[in-house]
């Protein structure tokens, strides 16, 4: 049968329909019920519509919800048609909000949005009422689409709190729609094959997915993908995405949605599993897109791209040389470029003062070339994601460490700060055995290429009781320069 809604518009309704409105009654008081009792009810409440039926007059939704009540009290279910109509003027008002919306949104779907907030979230804490003060005091006279949607989601956003957190999965729920619009702004395809067919003609996606999947084989993986799981990110989460992790076209618009960029991640992870990789590659979508696990910048990022670096972490030993110091910072601009951080150990280069080419106290220590590593690192940022990112190491024994831990201090000569890079002390056994069982006695710091040009070693190359004993060695030799 059909019915007449509120709106003018007529829907067909069934005794399924009639099932869930008594049931959502009860529910609301938490009182357990008997499906069998509830489908009586319903099927009374059926039968005095079709009763009365009329094409030429359709009832009404609140004819319909009248006749309920009046079923719920001949069972005797007083405390049930108390909560119902406290139910029915809770939704009467959240309609009259949503007139108000109507104001100054026209798109039916965005709406919609806003119409099942009330089934998702407790109302209590989450009234539309609320969002909609908040976002009548932010609109201005004709405004465009796109700024309504902003300011939906700036709305929701901030009325997010302590004691009511979910809002920011409201403001999520806008921005994924705001975010859809864009992309079939941008880009309207039929399906994820032909999608990751233009990206690869484009550059945006490797080669190697298009190589290794079949179109039935994605379509297949196509099928898994599940929009709904969105839901799970918050605004902050989705906001994240869009700046940092999304594919976007070369003119900066984005062109992927949070699902795709999962399932391209699992595909590409998936590769080495050869003939299992499709089972393997819905396994990794999985865990992914319900945020059970989540994968660090590089393979969020490069995963499913032309240029796939998918570390995170690189090490390097700088060599007391003066290409070997460039080809140090060179390797970490081109990690850094493709996403990687680099851990850099500059226990080897010489400290100030000491000689070159056996000219005395000329040499400028290793602080100068941090200065060179902290500007390559604020230079050449992750793929616009985010900044270089590199620590550096250095011997508690070097001579050059009272200066080395002055790095990120604010006080001082700025020529001799590093304030965009993380320095960290390699300590041996021995210093803290000395802290621990003697405060006072010497700790000797020493140039690593006068150990090396003197004795004949180097001692940051040892380790445990053979380096204690050169350490000890360097120490009483007396031809030594030493702190």
């Amino acid at each position: 049968m059909k019915i007449k809604k509120r709106n003018g518009r007529t829907v067909d309704f069934n005794l399924e329909k009639i099932v869930i409105a008594i049931k959502k009654s009860f529910i609301s008081i938490n009182k357990n019920f008997e499906d069998s009792e509830i489908l009586k009810m319903a099927e009374e409440v059926k039968s005095q519509i079709e009763k009365d039926y009329n094409p030429e007059k359709l009832p009404t939704v609140e004819q319909i919800q009248d006749l309920v009540e009046l079923t719920l009290i001949e069972h005797k279910y007083i405390d049930v048609v108390k909560s119902y109509i406290t139910y029915r003027a809770k939704h009467s008002q959240d309609r009259m909000v949503v007139e108000g919306f109507k104001e100054y949104i026209k798109d039916e779907k965005l709406l919609n949005i806003i119409r099942k907030l009330r089934d998702d979230f407790d109302g209590s804490l989450y009234k539309i009422e609320a969002l909609f003060l908040k976002f009548k005091s932010f609109c201005k006279p004709n405004m465009e689409k796109n700024e309504i949607r902003n300011i939906l989601i700036k709305a929701a956003a901030e009325l997010t709190t302590k004691e009511a957190p979910k809002w920011e999965y409201i403001a999520g729920r806008f921005y994924r729609y705001d975010l859809e619009k864009k992309i079939i702004e941008t880009y309207d395809g039929k399906d994820f094959y032909e999608k990751i067919k233009f990206l690869t003609e484009k550059n945006l996606y490797g080669k190697y997915i298009l190589e290794n999947y079949s179109e039935e084989e994605i379509k297949e993986l196509e099928k898994v993908m599940d929009p709904k799981r969105d839901r799970l990110l918050t605004y902050s989460s989705i906001d994240l995405l869009a700046k940092r992790y999304l594919i976007r076209s070369h003119d900066m618009k984005i062109l992927e949605r949070p699902q795709e960029m999962f399932m391209g991640i699992a595909m590409h992870l998936a590769l080495p599993e050869k003939e299992n990789k499709l089972k393997w590659a819905k396994r990794i979508y999985d865990v992914l897109s319900s945020l059970k696990v989540t994968v660090a910048t590089p393979t969020m990022n490069n995963a499913r791209k032309p240029f796939h670096q998918l570390s995170s972490c690189f090490i390097d030993t700088v060599p007391d040389t003066l290409d070997g110091i460039y080809r140090s910072i060179d390797n970490f601009a081109k990690v850094s470029k493709h996403g990687g951080g680099m851990g850099l150990y500059f226990g080897k280069v010489r400290a100030a003062g000491s000689d070159i080419r056996g000219f005395k106290g000329v040499a400028g220590g290793v602080i100068r070339w941090l200065k060179l590593v902290n500007d390559t690192a604020v230079a050449v940022d992750q793929l616009g994601v985010r900044q270089g990112s590199c620590a550096v190491y250095l011997d508690a024994w070097h001579k050059d460490l009272p200066e080395f831990l002055q790095l990120r201090t604010n006080n001082g000569d700025d020529r001799m700060k590093t304030h965009d890079i993380f320095p960290a002390v390699s300590y041996p056994n021995l210093f803290f055995r000395l802290a621990k069982n003697n405060i006072d006695a010497d700790w000797y710091m020493f140039d690593p290429h006068e150990i090396m040009i003197k004795k004949g070693y180097c001692l940051e190359d040892f380790y445990g009781d053979e380096w204690e004993k050169k350490y000890y060695e360097c120490g009483e030799d007396k031809n030594y320069q030493k702190v």
